[in-house]
């Protein structure tokens, strides 16, 4: 970061007539920060933001988004050109290191990953410690959480080779575990990875191959798996990258910080909105109720909310959508799918994108419309849908996260409050309460 040539940003006291400068600070793209780390020393006040959503918690060089132009820029990289071009580990390789490997490091890279993603077998035991109806999120944030029960030897954060280990480990474990989450829920026997395929191929062959035979690989369908890991792998500080960040801060070791933002990921608010649209369509039930749907949808006294419209960070087009698109027809058009549901979907779309109510107030479909639409074509149960949302955003979660420890001014996060209960008072004896 620079200090902006505007110098200072001046915030004056009006009662007493007191002011401070509180210095500009300019990033490589986007707003400028006004630095407020010396405000409580020279002012005697916190600031007040509810949500984050005013506030820079961290210095980074990921990440860029530019909501209200519909931009999504990693290391510079649109995610249009990564999604096209690249695959998941081409694009892990880029957020972790800072550049997009060459031919050698991308086989170095690879193979590293790849041969990691055998987990402990001790941990095939500690699966079957669930119910068998245990949603495969609770045994996803209890398995890698005891992660570290199980790697010693890549817990000290403060060991560069222990944080490269760690980081190879999480980012190829996380498919073997979420297919061991979803086999074990349907009852079924965990498969080995192959260390033959690519890490989209990889997950899909765990997850729904059987004893008794070969999982026919599609080439669509892997690229389909690929693009939607691409697509939710990183999303600058949102809650779940946030918290992974506050959890390195105290020093935590790195399983139990991707534990931490898994648990916070499973939250409906963040990471079940894919979830949410299948819900919505069931709910319309029939091409026919659309027009109805879509009238309740504009009624502001209406609790019913047309999921997987507009974003909350992308106030024109979410740039994900239409790559997301894309795969999704490509994949509808493979599997030739005769489902209400889907068809329902695509209607929806249409429609939608045709009402000048949503064409004005730029509510376009976004990412999480399209992804379960295809998670749902795939034979994904909705339970699986956030699973599929961490796996993919754990190379995120650890390329934020080894960012941070590498940061020589990291401080442990300590948000302020703005406190409103009760003011001092004397203490009252059991026997003298009323």
């Amino acid at each position: 970061m620079t200090q902006s040539n505007s110098g200072a940003f001046t915030l004056t006291n009006k009662t007493t007539g007191d002011s401070w400068d509180l210095p500009v600070i300019d990033g490589s793209l986007g707003p400028s920060v006004i630095d407020v780390r010396k405000l409580y020393g020279q002012t005697g006040h916190f600031t007040f933001d509810p949500g984050f959503t005013s506030t820079g918690s961290c210095e980074s060089a990921l990440t860029f988004i530019d909501g209200d132009k519909g931009v999504l820029l990693h290391r510079g990289y649109s995610i249009e050109d990564l999604a096209e071009h690249s695959d998941f580990l081409d694009v892990a390789y880029l957020l972790i290191y800072g550049e997009l490997p060459n031919k050698a490091e991308k086989a170095n890279f690879d193979r590293d990953v790849t041969y990691h993603t055998m987990v402990h077998e001790q941990m095939m035991n500690f699966f079957r410690g669930f119910r068998r109806d245990a949603h495969p999120m609770a045994i996803m944030c209890g398995v890698v959480g005891a992660m570290s029960a199980f790697y010693h030897d890549s817990t000290d954060i403060h060991d560069e080779h222990q944080r490269m280990v760690a980081t190879f480990r999480l980012i190829a474990k996380m498919p073997t575990i979420a297919a061991m989450a979803y086999k074990y829920s349907i009852g079924q026997p965990f498969n080995y990875p192959k260390n033959n395929l690519s890490y989209a191929e990889n997950f899909l062959d765990m997850t729904f191959r059987v004893p008794a035979e070969e999982y026919k690989m599609s080439p669509t369908i892997a690229r389909a798996m690929d693009r939607i890991f691409i697509l939710h792998a990183d999303h600058e500080q949102n809650a779940s990258t946030s918290t992974v960040r506050l959890a390195s801060s105290s020093g935590a070791n790195p399983f139990a910080c991707i534990a931490a933002g898994v648990a916070c990921l499973w939250g409906p608010a963040h990471g079940g909105a894919n979830e949410a649209v299948l819900n919505m369509l069931m709910e319309i039930g029939h091409k026919d109720n659309i027009p109805e749907y879509l009238e309740k949808a504009k009624d502001k006294n209406d609790p019913f909310r047309l999921m997987g419209f507009g974003h909350r960070v992308y106030k024109n087009y979410d740039p994900r959508a239409k790559v997301m698109q894309k795969s999704c027809y490509e994949v509808l058009e493979e599997l030739d799918l005769k489902d209400p549901l889907l068809d329902l979907a695509m209607e929806l779309e249409r429609i939608a994108l045709e009402d000048p109510y949503f064409v004005e107030k730029k509510l376009f479909p976004n990412v999480d419309f399209y992804s379960g639409i295809v998670l749902k074509a795939l034979g994904f149960p909705t339970s699986m849908f956030t699973v599929l949302f961490a796996v993919a955003r754990t190379v995120g979660w650890v390329a934020q996260w080894k960012e941070q420890i590498e940061d020589p001014t990291l401080k442990i996060g300590r948000p302020r409050q703005l406190y409103t209960g009760p003011e001092q008072r004397d203490y009252v004896p059991l026997g003298k309460r009323s």
